[in-house]
C-alpha cells in the first residue's frame, strides 16, 4: 500500500522508495473533465519531481515530418494517449522518461526529457529528434517571419513562410509621392538606421500590411521580422515585453530584429497615456529607453489614425526612422492600375478597392429587399 505522495513505478505500478534529497511530493487531483493526454503529462512529470531523474530538457518543433518517430528502438512505452487534436505517449529506459506531445494538424510537437544525469537527456533528446523537422524549401515571393503570443505557458514564438512579393513588383500598388518614400525605406541596409519607430498610417486597404511583407522580403539578409498577435498584452506585460525584446541572445541571431504591430490604433493615439497606461511608455523605452539599448530592435505600426491624431510623443523628431501616410490611388493613377475607369469615383480608389473591381468580388450580404425592420435593435 503506498502512501498519497508516494510514486508509482511507471513499468508495473509498484509503489518506489521515497528519495533521499532534493525529492518533492507529486500529488494531482483528476475528474471526468480530465483529457486522456493530460493525465499523461501529469505522469511525466513524477521522475523529475521526485528527483530520481533531476535533470531534464524540452525543445519545441515546428514543421514536423509525418512519418517522424519521435522514439528510439528500445523504449517501453507505459502510457499512449491519441486524441482528437493531439498524441500524447511516454516512454522510458534506463536512466530515463520520454514524454511526446504531438499536434498532427498544425505539425508541432513537444519532447521533453528527464535523466539520471544532464548528458543523458541532451543526448537523448539529440537523439529522438534527430531528422525530425522539414525545413521549407525557400521560395522567391516568401520571406520567414515570427509570430509572437502569448500562451497557457508564457510567451512563444512560432516562425512560418508567408508570401511577400518583392518591392518591384507591387510598386504599382502605391500612389507617386508614397511609393518613392516606401522605395528609399526599403533601401535601408542596418548601415544607415535613423530613428527606431516606422508608422504606416491611412485608411483601410491602402495596403500597409503588403508594405511591410515587402519590407521583411527586402529586408531578410540583415533584419529578423516578427510579428505580435497580442501587443496590447505585450505592452501590459513586462515579463512578455522582456522576452520578446531581449530575443534569445544566441550568436546566429540576426543584429537587427523588426517588432510588427498591426492596427495599433489604442496604443498611440492621442489619449493613449490615460486609455493604455504604462503601455505607451514602454514602447517608447523599447525604441530609445534603456530597454532599447544594445538590442537594435525596430518597431513598425500600422494605424488607421491620422498622423495628426497621434500622441506627439510618437511621432516626435528623431525617434521615426519613417512616417508614411499610405493613402488611396488618385484617380489617374487608379485608372491606370485597373485598365478602366469604371467603378473609380473622383477621390481615386484604395488598393482593396481596387482588387475588388478587378476580381468581380462582391462582399457576402443579404439584399436590402429581404431585410424586414430592425426595431429599436442594432
Amino acid at each position: 500500500m503506498r502512501t498519497p505522495h508516494q510514486p508509482l513505478d511507471r513499468a508495473n505500478g509498484a509503489a518506489v522508495p521515497p528519495q533521499r534529497t532534493g525529492s518533492m511530493p507529486l500529488s494531482g487531483s483528476i475528474d471526468d473533465g480530465d483529457r486522456l493526454v493530460d493525465l499523461v503529462d501529469l505522469l511525466a512529470l513524477d521522475p523529475f519531481v521526485s528527483g530520481r531523474e533531476p535533470f531534464g530538457r524540452t525543445t519545441w518543433l515546428e514543421n514536423l515530418r509525418a512519418d517522424a518517430p519521435l522514439t528510439i528502438a528500445d523504449a517501453q512505452v507505459v502510457r499512449d494517449a491519441v486524441e482528437d487534436d493531439g498524441h500524447g505517449r511516454l516512454s522510458v529506459g534506463d536512466g530515463w522518461t520520454l514524454h511526446v506531445m504531438r499536434w498532427k494538424q498544425s505539425r508541432r510537437a513537444r519532447v521533453t526529457v528527464t535523466a539520471v544525469s544532464a548528458e543523458l537527456a541532451e543526448t537523448m533528446l539529440a537523439t529522438v529528434t534527430a531528422n525530425a523537422v522539414e525545413e521549407p524549401a525557400p521560395a522567391d515571393d516568401s520571406v520567414p517571419v515570427g509570430f509572437w503570443h502569448y500562451g497557457p505557458h508564457g510567451p512563444r514564438r512560432t516562425q512560418r513562410e508567408i508570401e511577400a512579393a518583392p518591392w518591384e513588383t507591387i510598386r504599382p500598388n502605391y500612389a507617386g509621392p508614397v511609393a518613392d518614400t516606401l522605395e528609399r525605406l526599403m533601401a535601408i541596409d542596418g548601415s544607415n538606421v535613423s530613428g527606431r519607430l516606422l508608422l504606416l498610417h491611412g485608411e483601410p486597404g491602402t495596403g500597409k500590411t503588403t508594405a511591410l511583407r515587402a519590407l521583411a522580403q527586402q529586408w531578410r539578409s540583415w533584419c529578423q521580422v516578427d510579428c505580435v498577435l497580442d501587443p496590447e498584452r505585450l505592452f501590459g506585460d513586462p515579463a512578455y515585453l522582456m522576452s520578446v525584446a531581449l530575443g534569445s541572445g544566441d550568436d546566429d541571431e540576426p543584429k537587427w530584429r523588426l517588432l510588427m504591430l498591426e492596427d495599433c490604433d489604442e496604443l498611440i493615439s492621442g489619449d493613449a497615456k490615460a486609455s493604455a497606461g504604462q503601455s505607451l511608455s514602454r514602447l517608447l523605452n523599447l525604441t530609445d529607453g534603456l530597454l532599447g539599448q544594445g538590442r537594435n530592435a525596430l518597431i513598425a505600426i500600422t494605424t488607421n489614425e491620422d498622423l495628426s491624431s497621434l500622441h506627439p510623443a510618437v511621432v516626435r523628431p528623431g525617434r521615426c526612422l519613417a512616417s508614411i501616410e499610405v493613402g488611396r490611388l488618385p484617380y489617374q493613377e487608379a485608372v491606370g492600375w485597373l485598365g478602366t475607369s469604371k467603378g473609380i469615383g473622383p477621390d481615386g480608389a484604395t488598393l482593396a478597392e481596387l482588387y475588388a473591381l478587378k476580381t468581380g468580388a462582391e462582399p457576402v450580404t443579404v439584399p436590402k429587399q429581404q431585410l424586414g425592420p430592425t426595431g429599436m435593435y442594432l
